[in-house]
């Protein structure tokens, strides 16, 4: 998406969640009611919607903008409804088994490709990193960081094949697995948008401290 910004908005709200005009109007270098002239903006255009939620101090909710459904719709999704389609007649006309060597053959190739790529990346945290650039290029809008007990987390903003994901769950199991092997560490999914979360998070751990 190019930097405007409308689109600096729906990013930041995407990658942050829930965000107060204030907040918005920091990170874009303006005042909140600039920002709230933007938002309702998108708002007419049914991609933002506030909602009262919680305490904003002295008994006060707070409005927070959220991403409509066809906000997040803005962002890649990697042919959603060809996707699934074609799931649901592999499934259909040559059986659960041949689903499965599918995504088999996807998980393998794409081990493959992110072995390649971390090869020469030294720690586990520099190849946490390299794997969270490579998932950003593919549309995940990635991130990284290392959490106060050493660990590293990973979280996926955005799921760019969540329709192919939804169709079928083991697409979701076996890139758990490609994780697991590139990165030859314990990796422990912390959230997960086909569960409801906003975004997919990752606790990786060394595999022998």
């Amino acid at each position: 998406m190019r930097q405007s910004p409308v689109n600096k908005i729906l990013i930041l709200i995407k990658k942050e969640g829930p965000q107060l005009a204030a907040t918005i109007g920091e990170a874009l270098g303006t005042t909140g009611e600039a920002a709230r002239q933007q938002l309702a903006k998108l708002a007419a255009k049914g991609l933002v919607e506030a909602r009262s939620e919680g305490d904003g101090g002295r008994g006060r909710p707070r409005q927070l903008w959220h991403l409509t459904a066809e906000g997040h719709r803005v962002f890649p999704d990697g042919h959603a409804e060809l996707a699934a389609g074609l799931i649901d007649i592999l499934r259909q006309t040559l059986g659960p088994a041949a689903l499965e060597a599918v995504i088999a053959a996807r998980e393998n190739q794409t081990a493959a490709h992110y072995a390649a790529a971390l090869a020469g990346e030294g720690d586990l945290p520099d190849r946490v990193a390299r794997l969270a650039a490579l998932r950003t290029q593919e549309g995940y809008m990635a991130d990284w960081w290392r959490d106060e007990d050493g660990s590293c987390i990973l979280v996926e903003n955005h799921c760019p094949i969540c329709a192919a994901a939804t169709a079928c769950s083991n697409f979701c199991v076996s890139e758990l697995a490609v994780f697991r092997r590139i990165l030859d560490a314990d990796v422990e999914r912390l959230e997960h948008i086909l569960h409801g979360a906003r975004r997919c998070a990752y606790r990786i751990r060394p595999l022998h401290p």
